[in-house]
């Protein structure tokens, strides 16, 4: 796979020669002697033969290997790109080194690591509960859905066509009608909705599913922010008033800034999406925005829709009302992706690897005895058994690395790389004090505990790495807010790498939205030299409206449009986006 940093691929001519076979491409051969000769041109005498190396002995210097050249099975020590340098290639290497993701050989498909994997078993362990308490209930519907239910609310099949993938085969047959992978599922919960709806007394119905969608992304994809299959909680209910499916909106988006602020420790901006931007069928969107310092990119982090009655008329999701009057449900649908463990790992990750937050770490903290002849692993491994035990009965995820075949300092590394919070180091004089070194991932800090009061105070210690965390990323993030009234300062502020909140007409003119799109990008790319850039990219140099946010600032009378010029009616926040 060509993303693959882990090994090298050898390829015989013979490989070579049947595979331009298979794609009818006829090579051109070059002889190499021949060119050789034509080099040499009139010289008389050839240049002298080199002596033959003697059997074992080293081989001459070669040029420097590439950066990311590895053998296959080698281990890498150390991130090969740091996050400044080139924050894409770091990226690559954070969530390979930490072991969260595996290349596979489909673009765009990625196997989750246990690692990853269990982050999001931590955010599922967060997040069932609260919608429990809101009457939510976990099913599951199927993966297919025919093209007459998907094509039934134009307006959705519109905003979805182009990431549709397609069923068409079975076995040597051809099915008679091609069958949709669900890029999302209001079109296969619907009908049921219809069948399982007939009174007021069957409202609120409200189910959640934990499942995967597949939408086939023709942008250059990125592990966990963009990718053609991706795991997902995806929430539908139904109600009997606009107002009742409103109060939903918001409960499940206050429930997606938790898991981003609460447990990500990454600072969200809740806001209204304009009509532009809003879900393909619905009423309306909303959303949490996270920021990308590195970047200077938001990331949309999760979106809560009213679907208003569009669906129920669509799908004949009726009820009887108190009154035996007919009428139309009103709807929602709300989601939050495995996008959610990418943008925390951009937010946080340094240049030793992964930095996780203490709520969402596997593992808080990790236990690392230095074996030496001063202290064997018999003597160690009661002293940190002992350590483990009182940790784990303290509610502190913890592992005990006894592995023999590493050294501490193989270990520190691997741990670091890894993003565990919490190192706990146990030397020969540690045992002799009875205490132990503590190391912290986030800031280098290191001093010694008693291990009497160990558990007790690394249980403390946890909440206060997730809060100097959560504080330092909104500290970054509100550098990178700016407030500007004249479009003069809206490209240059895009270049710093800022978000961009602006005076605006309001999100129904689309046209002005457009206008601001590709005027950003022919400004931004005239600023940079550069003639264009490629469709498929998915980091465009185009601005785009990001939220129309909820926490509004003043907007002095008088205020004009930054782009149209008419009368501002709010503010609205831009930024380059992912």
């Amino acid at each position: 796979h060509p993303k693959r940093n882990d090994a090298s691929v050898i390829l015989t001519p013979d490989n070579l020669k049947t595979f331009l076979t298979a794609v009818k491409h006829e090579p051109t051969l070059v002889s190499f002697d021949a060119a050789a000769a034509a080099a040499a041109g009139d010289k008389k005498e050839a240049a002298p033969k080199k002596k033959a190396a003697a059997p074992g002995a080293a081989a001459p210097p070669t040029k420097k290997e590439n950066k990311k050249t590895t053998k296959k099975g080698e281990t890498l020590l150390a991130l090969q790109w740091k996050k400044t340098e080139n924050f894409p290639m770091w990226y690559s290497d954070v969530i390979v080194l930490s072991e969260m993701i595996a290349y596979y050989d489909i673009s765009g498909c990625y196997i989750l690591r246990p690692w990853s994997y269990k982050i999001w078993e931590l955010v599922q362990e967060w997040f069932n509960p609260k919608i429990i308490e809101l009457g939510v209930e976990n099913a599951y519907f199927p993966l297919f859905v025919s093209q007459d239910r998907l094509e039934k609310e134009k307006d959705h099949v519109e905003g979805f066509s182009p990431e549709v993938a397609w069923v068409t085969k079975s076995g040597d047959g051809t099915l008679s009608k091609p069958i949709a992978v669900r890029p999302t599922s209001e079109t296969i919960m619907y009908p049921a909705f219809s069948d399982w709806i007939q009174s007021h007394r069957d409202l609120p119905l409200k189910l959640n599913q934990w499942s995967n969608v597949v939408r086939w992304e023709f942008k250059d994809p990125t592990p966990f922010l963009r990718t053609r299959e991706f795991l997902w909680q995806e929430g539908h209910t139904a109600h009997v008033s606009h107002a009742d499916a409103d109060v939903m909106v918001q409960q499940a988006l206050e429930l997606y800034r938790g898991v981003y602020e609460e447990l990500l420790a990454v600072p969200v901006i809740k806001g209204f999406k304009t009509e532009k931007e809003k879900f393909a069928g619905g009423h309306q969107t909303t959303t949490v925005e996270a920021y990308i310092p590195m970047s200077g990119r938001a990331i949309q982090g999760a979106t809560s829709h009213n679907l208003g009655q569009n669906f129920g008329k669509m799908f004949d999701i009726t009820f009887q009302n108190e009154k035996g009057e007919s009428q139309i449900a009103w709807q929602t649908s709300w989601g939050l992706t495995t996008r959610t463990i990418g943008v925390m790992v951009m937010v946080h990750g340094d240049d030793k690897g992964l930095v996780l937050p203490p709520r969402i770490s596997p593992v808080q903290a990790v236990i690392v005895p230095i074996i030496s002849k001063q202290m064997t692993p018999e003597t160690a491994d009661p002293y940190c058994e002992e350590i483990l035990k009182s940790l784990k009965a303290a509610g502190i995820r913890s592992k005990y690395d006894d592995r023999t075949m590493y050294n501490p300092g193989w270990k520190y590394n691997h741990w670091e790389q890894k993003g565990v919070p919490i190192r706990v180091e146990v030397g020969p004089r540690d045992m002799d004090k009875n205490q132990a070194r503590i190391v912290i991932r986030h800031t280098g800090e290191k001093y010694d505990l008693s291990i009497a009061d160990l558990a007790s105070s690394l249980k403390t210690k946890l909440d206060e790495i997730h809060d100097s965390m959560f504080s330092q990323a909104k500290k970054e993030r509100d550098s990178h807010l700016v407030q500007i009234t004249e479009w003069k300062d809206f490209v240059p502020n895009l270049e710093k790498g800022n978000l961009v909140l602006t005076p605006w007409c309001g999100g129904e003119h689309q046209d002005w939205e457009e206008w601001v799109k590709e005027t950003s990008r022919e400004e931004s790319l005239k600023a940079r030299g550069e003639e264009g850039e490629d469709a498929r990219t998915s980091t465009s140099v185009a601005a785009k409206t990001l939220c129309i946010p909820f926490d509004q600032p003043e907007l002095p009378e008088g205020s004009k449009c930054i782009a149209s010029g008419m009368a501002a009616k709010c503010w609205v926040l831009w930024g380059r986006s992912y």
